[in-house]
């Protein structure tokens, strides 16, 4: 089990060893910063019970939440305006907003062509959809990939402590550069930004680990390999 706190202690440990390094959810909240305007109208697709919408919610005109799990929603941190519903099916007018955020969502959607496409109609030209997801090419994914469904809510719980109300069936169709860029260009969305980001926290159960892991962020630093960091953060503008 690597709890979250260590993760955290070891990723201090690597910002302080790494100078300049953000992290995927420092990055994350980085692009949707450049964003937020006291005019904005936001959607948080697939908001669970917060995250990065937490920085921001107060400076925005409109911030909206929508998720497919009553609970999560009932749980929120910040948002007042909530929405339960499929993201395939947005209740949404087309244009209603400047910005859209999706977090941990993709590696879960079945119909990403539909959901992608949904996401483009409600957001007005010259909009921003600013994405996290994890890498389907990183090595923590592709083992996670290969662990039986039904034993997979079993390993996360073990691996991270993970409620199993947090954990979600998982599907990857569309967790790499090439699927997110040829789906989306299909949808009208434009990558503006893109960033392949690394992490070596979430290997390291002890400090063998987390070095091993550390090196193979290095040799990932440069080359093809790049893309296999672990996590993808986005930006792509409505066209």
């Amino acid at each position: 089990m690597i709890p979250l706190d260590k993760q955290e202690r070891y990723r201090d440990i690597y910002r302080n060893l790494r100078p300049g390094y953000e992290d995927g959810v420092t990055l994350y909240a980085r692009l949707v910063g450049q964003h937020v305007a006291p005019e904005a109208r936001v959607l948080d697709a697939g908001c669970g019970r917060g995250g990065v919408i937490e920085l921001y919610c107060e400076e925005v005109q409109q911030a909206v939440g929508m998720d497919s799990d009553p609970e999560s929603l009932s749980e929120h941190r910040c948002l007042q305006q909530l929405v339960t519903g499929d993201l395939a099916q947005l209740p949404f007018a087309t244009a209603s907003f400047d910005l859209v955020l999706c977090s941990w969502v993709l590696e879960h959607l079945a119909r990403p062509g539909t959901v992608f496409e949904e996401l483009a109609r409600v957001l007005r030209a010259g909009g921003h959809l600013v994405l996290l997801a994890p890498n389907a090419w990183n090595y923590v994914t592709l083992a996670q990939r290969l662990v039986p469904g039904r034993f997979q809510r079993w390993l996360t719980r073990r691996i991270y402590a993970r409620d199993d109300r947090d954990t979600f069936p998982l599907a990857y169709k569309a967790n790499t550069r090439r699927a997110l860029d040829t789906r989306l260009s299909r949808a009208g969305l434009i990558n503006e930004e893109f960033h392949f980001v690394g992490d070596p926290s979430y290997v390291a159960g002890n400090d063998l680990l987390f070095k091993l892991a550390m090196a193979w962020e290095e040799i990932t630093d440069r080359g093809p390999l790049r893309g296999t960091k672990v996590h993808l953060v986005a930006s792509y503008v409505r066209v």
